[in-house]
């Protein structure tokens, strides 16, 4: 059996089954079975499924979110946050079960007709990190299920029990057996499970969330069997602020962004660049702001940020502060790990007067560190901005309407917050980290396609049309009339 650990508390509190390699071809093959009787359901059938799911998840909410906050640390409400979020995913994509739609066309030779139909890929493999447990899964599943593909879900060790709590609601809302297939394992076993996962010959397609190093043995393992595959890979996004933003707009949207899920996220803001005439400013009112966060348990009423998810993060956020300041950098709040509490804390950290030649400039961070960067002009911002291997979201805050139009065209990233660094439709109940007018944002959402460029991945998941193509064939096919018109 496997452990499920608290984060804040570093108490295990949960057990599951520890599969490996060798339960991947029964799961696969229970899939296969189902999906030969899946691909045959009307559409309206598979939406009725998915709304079903989504009352019963939504009824489940209260439960879910006690489970989320112990497996990852996040505070309740932002457990309660990813939970309203995911629902997003089961409804949209019931929508989108009817909307798969073939073409028909009158080609250049004459007396003939082309057709293309979608029909449903086959197996599904999702490979599905911790930080957002809950989203990953109903993203992945409900775009699946909408094409009509069965799928088996590997979830990651640290986040286990939320899947399985999904699988007995899929379950509950007639989800036909074998059409969604969870096999829950540990650390050591992780490896061998997913790479036989992408090997297996029934498998047609893989869809993985999780670091750009991963991401890159995943492609390695379904590139021998050419299957299709979507990866979402890691962020070093960049957050731009010029001298004419809305400050207070600005700090709002970064502290959301930033503190989430103690800065767990791809999308968080990673590299932080204010333009000179407003850095002293900024860096100011950031760290006043960030002075009142409450970090502690999740499930505190109190907390405003929990703990880290795992004990490596620790050391990642340790090597990295202490490469800042070596190179240069000051740390004008926080920096170090929190002992006082058990759990993985790490005290909400700024670092002032950054460079490109530090490791946070060079890698994501995946930890409570604000990285602040002095910029001049705009060209230097973006030259900086886009000096980076991955792309996944950038954000730009400017009242210059040019100027923003230039940057959406300009930063190299598959997803732009312009004046908005929200990151989902989850709201953030404390006031400390947003007014109510601005809570809102559209760079996560089930209608808006989510994917990255360069390292940070390719293929898009949720949207109008694209996350379910990516689960769907097109089949062409071409007809001869005979006589005359």
């Amino acid at each position: 059996m496997g452990l499920s650990e608290d984060p804040g508390t570093d108490q295990a509190w949960a057990s599951c089954p520890n599969n490996s390699a060798e339960d991947v071809d029964a799961a696969v093959e229970d899939s296969h079975a189902a999906f030969e009787e899946f691909r045959k359901v009307s559409s309206r059938q598979r939406a009725k499924w998915l709304l079903k799911w989504y009352d019963l998840t939504t009824q489940a909410r209260d439960d879910l979110a006690q489970i989320v906050t112990h497996e990852t640390g996040k505070p309740l409400a932002e457990a309660y946050g990813e939970l309203d979020y995911s629902l997003g995913f089961l409804w949209w994509f019931a929508g989108e079960a009817e909307r798969i739609q073939g073409t028909v066309s009158v080609p250049a030779a004459p007396n003939r007709r082309l057709f293309t139909i979608k029909q449903p890929i086959g197996v599904a493999a999702a490979l599905v990190p911790w930080n957002f447990p809950v989203a990953m899964v109903l993203r992945k599943v409900g775009a699946a299920m909408a094409a009509g593909c069965t799928m088996v879900v590997k979830p990651s060790p640290e986040t286990p029990i939320s899947a399985l709590v999904l699988a007995e609601l899929a379950r509950r809302a007639g989800v036909p057996a074998g059409v969604l297939n969870v096999l829950t394992t540990d650390l050591e076993n992780t490896p061998s499970l997913s790479e036989a996962l992408c090997k297996h010959p029934l498998v047609k397609k893989v869809t993985f969330t999780g670091s750009t190093r991963v991401g890159k043995l995943v492609a390695t393992h379904c590139a021998q069997g050419l299957k299709k595959l979507t990866l979402e890979l890691g962020g070093n996004c960049p957050f731009i602020v010029f001298d004419d933003a809305n400050l207070d707009q600005a700090l709002d949207q970064l502290m959301a962004l930033k503190w989430r899920h103690a800065g767990q996220a791809c999308i968080t803001a990673n590299r932080i660049y204010v333009q000179a005439g407003v850095y002293d400013r900024f860096a100011s009112l950031l760290k006043e702001r960030t002075s009142a966060l409450v970090v502690g348990h999740g499930a505190s009423a109190d907390t405003t940020m929990g703990p880290l998810t795992t004990p490596r993060s620790i050391d990642k956020a340790v090597a990295q502060v202490e490469d800042a300041r070596n190179r240069g950098a000051q740390v004008i709040l926080g920096g170090k790990p929190l002992t006082s509490q058990k759990g993985y804390f790490f005290e909400p950290t700024i670092l002032s007067g950054m460079t490109e030649e530090m490791q946070i400039s060079q890698e994501e961070s995946f930890a409570p560190i604000a990285a602040l960067y002095r910029f001049e002009t705009e060209a230097e911002a973006v030259k900086w901005a886009n000096a980076t291997s991955m792309g996944l979201a950038s954000y730009a805050f400017t009242k210059n309407i040019d100027r923003m139009w230039r940057l959406l065209e300009n930063l190299e990233a598959g997803m732009i917050g312009m004046n908005t660094g929200a990151c989902s439709r989850e709201t953030h109940p404390f006031s400390i980290f947003a007014n109510p007018a601005d809570r809102t944002g559209n760079q996560s959402a089930a209608e808006s396609p989510f994917g990255g460029m360069k390292e940070s991945g390719y293929g898009k998941e949720s949207g109008k049309d694209v996350a379910v193509n990516e689960f769907l064939v097109t089949k062409t096919g071409t007809l001869t009339i005979e006589g005359q018109y």
